[in-house]
């Protein structure tokens, strides 16, 4: 199994169980569908296959999006914040990214109301 890249493995702030979270947002519409967590070897896979690849924090397991539901995720880009401690991954999506069913996982979840938000605008 090769490494990760050592450029950009350097760059990479890991939390303390080696993850970095991975937002991803559809290519066309800028929509953010969901967040996921890499460590370097999920990180590598999706660089190198093209397709995303999480690690389970819960399964304790990698998994590919769409493996199972055929929901793919093709990576178009890849962007490092500029902490190296999140990665923006520009998708192609084929039907839904959440488990639920919904386009986004966001979308699922609800909205939060802020009141403060609707006076700062």
């Amino acid at each position: 199994m090769a490494e990760l890249a050592g450029h950009v493995a350097a760059r990479l702030k890991r939390d303390a169980n080696g993850l970095v979270a991975a937002i991803i947002q559809d290519e066309v519409s800028g929509e953010v569908l969901m967040l996921g967590w890499m460590d370097d070897e999920a990180l590598r896979r999706t660089l190198t296959e093209g397709r995303v690849t999480f690690w389970s924090r819960s399964r304790r397991e990698y998994w590919r999006k769409g493996d199972t539901s055929g929901h793919a995720q093709y990576v178009r880009s890849i962007a490092l914040d500029c902490d190296g401690d999140a990665l923006l991954v520009r998708v192609h999506q084929v039907g839904s990214a959440c488990h639920t069913g919904a386009r986004s996982c966001f979308l699922a979840g609800g909205e939060i109301p802020c009141e403060k938000g609707e006076q700062n605008g």
